[in-house]
C-alpha cells in the first residue's frame, strides 16, 4: 500500500526504522514517488446538469456520486467548453478552448450543404504537437491509462496511446458503441466491434466491463502513482441498460416528475455503480485518501432526440447541441483529499480547459512552458482555498457549425451573471442575466444596450486572440432545403 502526502514525515521515520532491520532504507527519490497523489478522471458522455440526485434530479438515483460530492466540492456553475463532445475532450486534453485548437465540432460533424452559412475547414483530430495532460503526468513519473470513449481522430495515430497514455482500453475513432446488426454489434452489449476492446461474454454490459478494467488497473498499479482517464460511453445514445435496472425504473415512472425516462435513469444508475466500484477499489487498496477524483461531463444533457424525450435539463433552456445553458452547463465534482479545501460548493463559473492546470497543480506538477504559453484554463486551487486571486473575468464559447438538435453557428460569453449569445447566421444578439433568469427566457439586449455592447466587445477581442474560424456565406444556400442534412 502506498502512503499519501499526509504521511510524508512518517515515511522518513519508517525509512530509518527499516534500516535497522533486513531492508534497505528508502531513497529520497523513492519517498518522492510514493508521496505523489493518484488522479482518476471520470468523464461522462452527455450527462446533463440536473442528472444527479445531488444536483437536483427527482427520479435518477445516484448514491455513490452523491457520496463523492459529500466528500468533495460541487461546482454549481461548471461548463463544458462546447455543446458537443469532441471539442470538449480536446479542450480537456490541452487546457485550451476549442476555438484556439480549431477543433470546434464533433468528429465528423453534421453536414448541411444547403444551409445559409458554409462552415469553416476545421481540424478533425487532436494535434500531435499539443503536450497533453496525459503526457504531463507521464513525464512526471505516472503510469497513465485511458479507458473508454476517445473520439479525437479517425486514424490510429490519433488515438490515446499516441497522446501520452501507456494503456488504451476502448478508446478509438467512434463516439458511441457500435450499432450494426449485420455484424452482430448491438450497442452497449458485447460483442462491441471495438479494435481497442476485446469482446466479453455474450450479454456483458459495456459500462460494467470498462469499470472492471479500471478497477483491475487500480489494483495492479497500487504501488506506483497513476493517472487514469475513465471516459464513459454512457449516457450517450443509443439508450440501453440491463433488464434488471430497466425493470426497476419502469416500475417507478411518475410523469409528474421532471425526469421520467426509465431507460435513461437505468443508464445513469449504471454510471453511479461505476463510480461506486472505483471508489471501493481505491479504498480496498488504501488509496482513497491519496487520490484526486474529478467527475464531470463533456456537454449538457440530450433533452430531445425526436420523437423521444431523453432527459430534461430544466430549469435550463434546451440541451446538447444548442447554444443555451442546457447545452453547456454540466455537473462537476472534485475530490482532493490532500488539499485543505475551505468550501463544499463553488459558484464561480469554471470551464473544461481548467481541468488541465487544476489537476496538475493539485498533483504538484508545473505546467510546461510549451503548453502554458497559450493555455486558456485556470487552476481552481485559489477557489478551493477560498482566496480572491482567481481573477479570470469571463468564459467563452465559439461554435461555427450547425447541429441536428438546433444550434446554428454562434459565439457566447459569460461575464459575472451576464451571458451574451451572438447568432452568427442572423447576427441576432441575446443578453441574459443568469442570476435572475437561469432559463434564458428574457432577452435584455435592447433594454440594456450598454452591457450588450461591452460583452460583444470582449467577445470580439477574445475571438481575435484565439484566431477563431468563422462560417462564410454559402453560395449553394437553398432556403427550401436549408436544414437538409447530408
Amino acid at each position: 500500500m502506498r502512503i499519501g502526502l499526509i504521511h510524508f514525515g512518517l515515511l522518513i521515520i519508517l525509512g530509518s526504522v527499516v534500516s535497522c532491520t533486513q531492508q534497505e532504507p528508502k531513497t529520497e527519490i523513492e519517498i518522492e514517488i510514493e508521496a505523489k497523489p493518484n488522479v482518476v478522471v471520470i468523464y461522462v458522455d452527455d450527462m446533463g446538469w440536473t442528472d444527479l440526485a445531488c444536483f437536483g434530479s427527482d427520479f435518477y438515483e445516484t448514491p455513490n456520486i452523491d457520496a463523492l460530492a459529500a466528500d468533495g466540492v460541487k461546482f454549481t456553475n461548471s461548463y463544458s467548453s462546447c455543446t458537443v463532445c469532441s471539442p470538449s475532450r480536446a479542450s480537456f486534453m490541452t487546457g485550451k478552448y476549442p476555438a484556439r485548437l480549431h477543433l470546434t465540432d464533433w468528429i465528423q460533424g453534421h453536414k448541411y450543404p444547403y444551409a445559409k452559412m458554409k462552415v469553416p475547414e476545421w481540424d478533425m483530430q487532436l494535434d500531435s504537437s499539443e503536450f497533453s495532460i496525459a503526457e504531463a503526468f507521464q513525464e512526471a513519473g505516472y503510469f497513465t491509462a485511458h479507458i473508454g470513449k476517445w473520439h479525437l481522430g479517425d486514424e490510429e495515430k490519433d488515438w490515446p496511446e499516441h497522446h501520452g497514455f501507456d494503456v488504451n482500453i476502448g478508446g478509438w475513432a467512434k463516439g458511441a458503441p457500435q450499432n450494426n446488426k449485420e455484424k452482430g454489434y448491438t450497442g452497449y452489449f458485447s460483442p462491441y466491434g471495438n479494435p481497442r476492446l476485446e469482446d466479453g461474454p455474450e450479454g456483458e454490459y459495456l459500462t460494467e466491463r470498462l469499470t472492471n478494467n479500471v478497477c483491475d488497473l487500480i489494483k495492479e498499479k497500487a504501488n506506483e502513482p497513476f493517472f487514469i482517464n475513465f471516459w464513459l460511453y454512457s449516457v450517450h445514445q443509443r439508450l440501453q441498460a440491463t433488464e434488471e435496472k430497466l425493470a426497476k425504473y419502469t416500475a417507478m415512472v411518475d410523469s409528474s416528475k421532471n425526469h421520467h425516462n426509465p431507460i435513461y435513469a437505468a443508464m445513469v444508475e449504471h454510471v453511479d455503480d461505476a463510480v461506486g466500484k472505483v471508489v471501493k477499489q481505491l479504498k480496498e487498496q488504501g488509496l482513497y485518501e491519496n487520490t484526486i477524483i474529478l467527475f464531470s461531463s463533456d456537454n449538457g444533457g440530450l433533452h430531445r432526440e425526436l420523437p423521444k424525450i431523453v432527459t430534461s435539463n430544466a430549469p435550463l433552456r434546451s440541451g446538447k447541441g444548442d447554444m443555451y445553458e442546457g447545452g453547456v452547463r454540466v455537473p462537476t465534482i472534485l475530490y482532493a483529499p490532500n488539499h485543505n479545501m475551505k468550501t463544499k460548493e463553488i459558484h464561480e463559473p469554471v470551464i473544461t480547459p481548467d481541468y488541465y492546470p487544476t489537476l496538475l497543480e493539485l498533483a504538484g506538477i508545473s505546467v510546461q512552458e510549451k503548453q502554458k504559453a497559450n493555455m486558456d484554463g485556470e487552476s481552481w486551487v485559489p477557489l478551493l482555498n477560498d482566496k480572491s486571486d482567481f481573477d479570470r473575468e469571463a468564459i467563452y464559447w465559439h461554435y461555427p457549425h450547425y447541429h441536428a438538435v438546433g444550434a446554428v453557428p454562434y459565439s457566447a460569453i459569460r461575464l459575472g451573471d451576464w451571458k451574451l449569445v451572438e447568432n452568427l447566421e442572423s447576427g441576432k444578439i441575446e443578453l441574459f442575466n443568469l442570476a435572475k433568469d437561469i432559463s434564458e427566457s428574457t432577452n435584455l439586449a435592447e433594454e440594456d444596450p450598454k452591457t450588450a455592447t461591452q460583452l460583444k466587445h470582449y467577445l470580439n477581442q477574445w475571438r481575435e486572440s484565439v484566431n477563431a474560424q468563422f462560417p462564410t456565406v454559402n453560395a449553394n444556400y437553398d432556403k427550401a432545403r436549408d436544414r437538409e442534412r447530408k
